[in-house]
């Protein structure tokens, strides 16, 4: 069982956020979602709204005006506006 997924979030200006986390909140159109490890593959367009994400036991976090995220394989890509 996967402990960690790999967090990519970017922009059209430039890599915001790239590491390892326990698990992200994202802010999608039909509501926020949590993402695990072992998570089913989706995408899913987002709001205006926060991302959150914990990172060894700290949470961050990250505002967002809108976007698209992408989970697959361990693999959560969030490109962001």
């Amino acid at each position: 069982m996967k402990t960690e997924l790999q967090l990519n979030i970017i922009s059209a200006e430039k890599n915001i956020y790239t590491g390892k986390v326990a698990s992200v909140t994202i802010p999608g159109i039909s509501g926020s979602f949590g993402v695990y490890p072992d998570h089913a593959p989706l995408i899913s367009p987002l709001k205006e709204g926060v991302i959150s994400y914990n990172q060894s036991g700290t949470e961050n976090t990250i505002e967002v005006k809108g976007g698209i995220a992408e989970i697959n394989n361990g693999v959560v890509t969030i490109c962001v506006v």
